[in-house]
């Protein structure tokens, strides 16, 4: 029998009043802001409110380092988020939201998939309550800012090939990546070269992901540099004065939304942070909402354990204060046979023929990047869960492969077959977290804030991603030196690199070893607090493939929505 798409199981799924589901938590009518019967805003006073209330165990879902096609990281956030319920627990989960770029792009939606998603479907993979829009507005508002600033005689000295603020949109548009503005008459503007990023990757989107309330938001939205001067100094968005009608336009977006899953499971859908050149990790308010509403609090990290969960431990418990009491790394073992190095698996098209044969040798040559991210996450003195993806193509001798991996490291894994069969396929996995966040750990961060920069890239670099060093390039090495002259030094740092490898290069599979780290350039999130360095090249701004999903996605003769997956 054909599965149905996840927008037709999303459909058949009877979700509770979400009134019902803040009561189901603890959460009273009066901190609820309705958008129709399924979504609402949690207004802030909820933090104060819940304190007394017990704390859950904190629980980060991250997985090794994925292919092209992912592997099923917020599919199994869900499902394991259901799967309590199932042996008598209680969860609530906390999911980033949705960029419509990708959404209308190669990658589809972001609610997690098959028997295993948030929902309202249609909602949440499109405008939902309108933050994304408020952070594009907010962005932009600090463009024509920074732009209005320069016409009136450029009173704070921003050297025009040092402006490092651009505009934002949240669609996939290549041909906006890189512009020039302020042609035309004398009354339009200061002509200079510009460009977009999308949404997603604006510091304000960082910045709402990071705010612990509104003076914070409004105090780091200030510090946001825009630019620099010809001797270096920055210049902020408080300089401007932009700042205040930001932080105006940000008010709403701050609260986060919460929403369900098919099994009306409570979660919150709240910011979407790049993975890449942010920290990837949904907003920190959520979580402390969320960490009193019930015995788990489960939460997603974007990418594999080298990339959203260092910057889970390292960025966001670091802002939040939270503490994780596990983690569990997902793994499949068709992303483990890509690791072998033997087989090249790209988006849109099929998997390679050979590459669904059995044959766990070529697992067994993959299973190394496992191994890898596992002791990545023991770095951190967090204990990890392995939980096996299943899929149709698996053979058992392929996941007899990661469990005895696992085992020879101490560590439980089990097998999720969430995506079918909803939560009732990742109790196996629940039970495993269940105990391992029962246990006492010993968290900690890599480094410590007073560590110069240098030290901390350094850190990551060794010991998370396995180099044997850093290479700066001449730029990157200025920018650092002025970072640390500005006073941003004591800032975390995260690195931006493909996701497709534990090192810069997407070729190097599995666990690779004997090489060096280049650091290209070094950029400063002042406002959401954190430096990031760019290895290669990293587009901020996609582009849409030769056939992407906006082709299919269509209005019906009834309205309804058709195409969105």
């Amino acid at each position: 029998m054909t599965m149905p798409t996840a927008l037709e199981i999303a459909r058949q799924a009877t979700l509770k009043p979400i009134a019902e589901i803040a009561e189901d938590i603890g959460i009273p009518p009066w901190l609820i802001e309705q958008h129709g019967e399924h979504v609402a805003k949690i207004d802030l006073k909820a933090i104060e409110e819940l304190k007394d209330q017990p704390k859950a165990k904190y629980v980060v879902v991250t997985a090794i380092t994925p292919t092209p096609l992912g592997e099923g990281k917020t599919t199994t956030t869900i499902g394991l988020g259901q799967a309590f319920s199932h042996i008598g627990r209680r969860a609530t989960i906390a999911i980033r939201q949705a960029s419509m770029g990708p959404t209308f792009g190669i990658k589809g939606g972001a609610a997690g998939g098959g028997y295993s998603q948030a929902v309202p479907f249609e909602l949440l993979n499109l405008h939902l309550t309108g933050d994304m829009h408020a952070v594009t507005a907010a962005h932009n508002q600090i463009s024509a800012m920074v732009d209005n600033s320069l016409y009136l005689g450029n009173e704070f000295g921003l050297d025009l090939n040092q402006i490092t603020w651009k505009r934002v949109l949240d669609v996939n548009d290549r041909a906006l990546r890189n512009i020039v503005i302020g042609l035309g008459a004398a009354g339009d503007g200061v002509p200079r070269q510009a460009g977009f990023d999308i949404t997603a990757a604006s510091e304000v989107m960082a910045v709402l992901a990071l705010s612990k309330d509104l003076k914070d938001l409004r105090a780091r939205l200030g510090r946001i540099v825009v630019g620099y001067t010809k001797q270096g100094e920055p210049v902020t968005a408080e300089q401007l004065k932009a700042a205040g009608a930001a932080a105006v336009i940000m008010r709403e977006a701050l609260k986060p939304n919460l929403l369900q899953t098919l099994e009306n499971t409570p979660v919150f859908v709240h910011a979407g942070p790049f993975g890449n050149i942010a920290h990837g990790n949904s907003s920190v308010v959520a979580d402390l909402i969320g960490i009193h509403t019930g015995e788990f609090l489960v939460t997603e990290a974007g990418f594999g354990a080298d990339m959203g969960a260092e910057r889970f431990f390292n960025i966001k418990c670091r802002v939040s204060g939270l503490k994780p009491d596990a983690a569990v790394v997902v793994a499949t073992v068709r992303a483990l046979k890509s690791h072998s190095g033997k087989y090249k698996v790209v988006a849109g098209r099929p998997l390679p023929e050979d590459m669904l044969k059995e044959n766990p040798d070529d697992v067994a040559l993959g299973a190394e990047n496992l191994r890898k991210q596992l002791e990545n996450i023991r770095a951190h003195g967090v204990e990890p869960v392995v939980a096996i993806n299943g899929m149709p193509s698996d053979f058992a001798s392929e996941r007899r492969v990661i469990h005895e991996l696992a085992a020879s490291m101490g560590i439980k894994s089990a097998v999720g077959t969430h995506f079918t069969d909803g939560g009732r396929g990742a109790t196996e996995i629940a039970e495993a977290v269940a105990e391992v966040a029962s246990k006492p750990n010993n968290f900690h961060f890599l480094y410590p804030s007073e560590a110069t920069l240098r030290q901390k890239i350094e850190a990551i670099a060794s010991k998370v991603y396995g180099a044997d060093g850093v290479d700066y390039a001449p730029l990157a090495a200025k920018q650092l030196d002025g970072y640390e002259k500005n006073g941003f030094g004591n800032l975390p740092v995260c690195i931006a690199k493909t996701q497709y490898s534990l090192s810069h290069d997407a070729n190097l599979k599995g666990a690779p070893t004997g090489f060096r780290l280049p650091i290209r350039e070094a950029r400063a999130s002042v406002g959401a607090g954190f430096v990031y360095l760019i290895c290669g090249d990293m587009r901020t701004m996609p582009g849409l493939a030769s056939k992407p999903a906006a082709i299919s996605i269509d209005l019906d003769d009834d309205g309804n929505i058709v195409g969105l997956y």
